[in-house]
């Protein structure tokens, strides 16, 4: 079965106090286009993750998002009590010595001084937390596949909705081009006899209308038109990985449809060949999507 370029998945890692949360979303391009926004902690693992979302995702562009949550106590900024301390001796002694009083909001001074608020450190991402993070990104990724598959089963049913519909008016085609020769016949005769006027040798006039004739028939165009539907739906069925190959499968179905189109030469059949350009073009939509 075929699977869609469009996906989504999110997995989340827990090690000690920390979150890692991993978010994955995919859309359609005919190539692999990664960005990623990594935690700086990860920022040494970007590489590998690189190499596993593209290995695995084939086609697509992916936008991949990994950030750390940290709980309430762990985000909690820290006070350096050292530091405070410093400053309160050097207010007291520069106030004991020049006589100017100590600040009421001596404590919200104090908070504002350089290096009182300890800076969060970025940590070193250990061995153990990495291959916890690296289960979850293949989790993320597994989420967003399956969705992919899912995509790809509704895209499936449309497609065969689609060449379904084709088919049928493929088929409608015919009482109107066995009708088509009479007519064809009927009107040169008319034109010959009634408008010109003109005596003809019906024996040499049959040999031309029948080379005629041969120049519209349409008969290897429907074959073929009906060859591609049949390969169209046997490549949907041969498994992942056949988006481009679809795509040209439905450009040579264009190209029979136009075909027919040009060698009608009859309102209805025009009509049909219109109708089954629309279903094609549905279908050539979609096919953007499939992976």
């Amino acid at each position: 079965m075929i699977y869609s370029m469009t996906g989504y998945g999110k997995a989340v890692a827990q090690f000690q106090e920390r979150k890692i949360c991993i978010e994955i979303r995919s859309l359609n391009g005919k190539a692999m286009d990664l960005s990623t926004r990594i935690a700086p902690q990860f920022k040494a693992h970007e590489m590998e993750i690189r190499s596993l979302v593209a290995n695995r995702l084939e086609r697509g562009k992916v936008d991949f998002t990994l950030w750390v949550e940290q709980n309430e106590k762990a985000d909690t900024p820290a006070i350096n009590q050292l530091v405070m301390q410093g400053y309160v001796e050097q207010m007291k002694l520069i106030s004991s010595e020049t006589g100017i009083p100590l600040p009421e909001n001596m404590f919200e001074i104090l908070l504002r001084m350089p290096e009182v608020i300890a800076r969060k450190e970025i940590y070193e991402v250990s061995d153990e937390e990495w291959t916890e993070t690296l289960v979850a990104v293949n989790s993320a990724i597994d989420n967003l596949i399956e969705f992919r598959r899912q995509e790809g089963a509704s895209l499936q049913n449309k497609f065969q909705s689609k060449l379904q519909n084709i088919s049928s008016l493929l088929q409608s085609v015919e009482p109107y081009e066995k009708e088509r020769v009479e007519k064809i016949r009927n009107r040169i005769i008319d034109t010959l006899e009634k408008q010109i006027g003109v005596d003809y040798d019906k024996n040499r006039f049959e040999q031309e209308l029948i080379y005629y004739i041969e120049k519209l028939d349409i008969n290897e165009e429907k074959q073929r038109l009906s060859n591609h539907l049949n390969y169209f739906e046997e490549t949907m069925n041969t498994g992942n990985g056949q988006g481009k190959k679809l795509g040209f499968i439905a450009q040579e179905m264009g190209r029979e449809i136009n075909t027919l189109g040009s060698k009608s030469n009859n309102a209805e059949m025009q009509n049909i060949v219109v109708r089954m350009k629309d279903e094609l073009e549905q279908i050539k939509e979609q096919v953007l999507n499939v992976l």
